[in-house]
C-alpha cells in the first residue's frame, strides 16, 4: 500500500474504509498487518473515543491505532458498517455510518449510528471523533472493563 496521492477528504476517507475492511476481512488486529491501514493516518494521529466506551480513551499515533483497533476486537465479534453518508467533504469531513455490530462478550447484536468529524490534513487523517448515539448500550453489550490506552 502506498500513500493516497491526494488531499481530498472523500478520496482519503474512502480508501482507508476500503483498506479497513480487507484488514478486518484478512483477520484484523494479530491476524493482518497494520500496515493496511498506516497510509492512511498521520504518523501522530488522534483518535478520541468517548471514555464509556469498552475502548473508549485517547489513542496516539500509528501504535496507538493498533492498540485501538485490537480493542475493538475484543469487544466486537462482527462490526458491519451498512451505510456510510459523507455529510461534509473539508478539512473536516463528517460521515455518517449505520453499524450492525455482535458483541464478542455477550453475543447480543446491536444496530447503531456513529458521526464522526474526522480532519484530514497532508492527505492522511490527522484526527477522528466519533460520536455514537448510546455509549451505555454499547458498553452494557460488551459488558467487560476496558482496556487503558497510552497517552
Amino acid at each position: 500500500m502506498t500513500n493516497p496521492l491526494t488531499t481530498d477528504s472523500m478520496t482519503v476517507l474512502t480508501g482507508m474504509y476500503a483498506a479497513e475492511a480487507g484488514y478486518l476481512a484478512a483477520g484484523g488486529p494479530g491476524a493482518a498487518p497494520f500496515g493496511m491501514l498506516a497510509p492512511f493516518f498521520a504518523p501522530d494521529v488522534v483518535l478520541h473515543q468517548a471514555d464509556a466506551l469498552p475502548y473508549g480513551g485517547t489513542w496516539r499515533g500509528h501504535e496507538g491505532m493498533e492498540r485501538f483497533f485490537l480493542a475493538m476486537s475484543r469487544a466486537w465479534e462482527s462490526f458491519d458498517m451498512l451505510e456510510q453518508e459523507f455529510l461534509a467533504t473539508g478539512e473536516t469531513a463528517v460521515v455518517l455510518t449505520q453499524v450492525r455490530a455482535r458483541a464478542r462478550a455477550t453475543g447480543r447484536e446491536l444496530t447503531f449510528p456513529i458521526l464522526q468529524a474526522i480532519t484530514v490534513t497532508g492527505g492522511r487523517i490527522a484526527e477522528v471523533r466519533p460520536f455514537y448515539w448510546d455509549t451505555e448500550a454499547i458498553a452494557g453489550a460488551c459488558a467487560y472493563a476496558s482496556p487503558t490506552p497510552a497517552a
